[in-house]
């Protein structure tokens, strides 16, 4: 039976065909783990046994439909080994919750490292940082290969924030190779018009910038703010503090890598709020490191403002979030979401999952109608 493309996406609804989606990660670190995990956590589940997902079908795919096909990391003791293992090695540190997971048989290949380690993690021990490989650093040629060779369909970015170069390196390549790209760190690609424009002229569909975690900081503070705006009260300053002890969390202690971070965390807050707020009276970022915290992480959002009558309130809150699972809900849509493009010959930035999956997509829309677009787009009645 030959189908087009978009047909194909209404037949795998119905279950008569039946594709695995091909996926690279660049950075097998806990984000990368709790992903992987989170693949073979569902692979026996039905829909109704399947907690903590916001989508168990997405245009016919299910959790379990994902294939990791290809891998990159810089760490020499996760390059070489069989991702199933590669997952949890050190420094990796978060929540364990799919252990028994089988040989894979695909093997971590050395990436590229430029700004991908920031200069301070020499300071800290090897349980807690990156140590780079002395493994030959392969080059854009290479990269291209394996993915052609694997038959990657989409890549997931989980490069350390502030690796400017190296998401730059790997978006490059999916270009070259016609490889779908998910990108989960603040470096600024879809929000790029440059970028956007590269992968709207290949038609080769891109998500993002910078993930939203799945009942994280930023959605909460982002839910608060747009309640006080509906609700008539003015927010006068605000305030969002974030402590962990992973990898990403360390990585941040240098706040040369934190520009992207900081404008993409406070723009997803300020793109809600009634009015603008002045940037004294808005902090929203990453605010320390604290080992033993390991992936558990830690936010503190206040809110003040006026009431009725001018009388003054104020709201403070703390959630306390196993980090990489909480993001690794989010990107297991995004990935789907880039799939159902390919199928539908849909390239560029998909505008209205990445306003739903991530904090600095192209266009800020209000949660509320970021999920109704992601509804059309799964559902193909449009794309905004």
């Amino acid at each position: 039976m030959n189908v087009d493309n978009f047909d194909k996406c209404k037949y795998a609804r119905r279950g008569l065909i039946v594709e695995k989606i091909k996926l690279a990660i660049v950075g097998v670190g806990n984000c990368a783990s709790s992903l992987v995990q989170g693949i073979y956590f569902y692979k026996d589940k039905t829909s109704e046994e399947a907690i903590g997902l916001m989508h168990w079908d997405i245009g016919g795919y299910k959790p379990n439909d994902i294939d990791v096909v290809a891998a990159f990391d810089i760490d020499r003791r996760k390059v070489g080994k069989d991702i199933s293992e590669a997952i949890f090695t050190e420094p990796n540190c978060t929540t364990v919750f799919c252990q028994d997971i089988p040989e894979i048989g695909t093997k971590v290949s050395m990436g590229r490292i430029l700004d991908g380690v920031s200069e301070h993690l020499v300071n800290y021990a090897d349980k807690y940082t990156f140590i780079p490989s002395d493994a030959p650093e392969p080059t854009r040629d290479d990269v291209i290969a394996i993915l052609k060779e694997s038959g990657t369909q989409v890549l997931v970015n989980y490069l350390p924030v502030g690796s400017e170069e190296a998401t730059s390196f790997y978006a490059e390549c999916c270009l070259e190779a016609g490889v779908a790209f998910v990108n989960c760190i603040p470096v600024f690609i879809a929000s790029n018009q440059l970028w956007a424009d590269k992968f709207e002229s290949r038609n080769i569909p891109i998500v993002g910038d910078d993930i939203k975690s799945q009942l994280g900081a930023t959605i909460v503070h982002r839910m608060i703010t747009d309640l006080a705006k509906k609700r008539g009260v003015k927010i006068e300053r605000t305030y969002q503090l974030n402590t962990a002890g992973n990898t990403d969390f360390l990585n941040m202690l240098n706040r040369t890598r934190l520009k992207s971070k900081k404008e993409s965390k406070t723009e997803a807050v300020q793109s809600v709020c009634e009015t603008r707020l002045e940037d004294e009276d808005i902090h929203v970022g990453p605010s320390d490191y604290v080992p033993w915290q390991k992936d558990n992480k830690v936010c503190f959002i206040r809110v003040e403002g006026k009431l009725f009558g001018d009388v003054p309130m104020n709201i403070e809150m703390r959630l306390s979030v196993e980090d990489s699972p909480n993001s690794a809900g989010v990107a297991i849509d995004a990935i789907r979401c880039c799939k159902l493009a390919l199928d539908r010959g849909k390239g560029g930035v998909l505008f209205s999952p990445s306003s739903y999956f991530m904090k600095h997509p192209p266009k800020q829309y209000p949660d509320g109608d970021a999920y109704r677009m992601t509804e059309e787009f799964i559902n193909g009645f449009r794309e905004y």
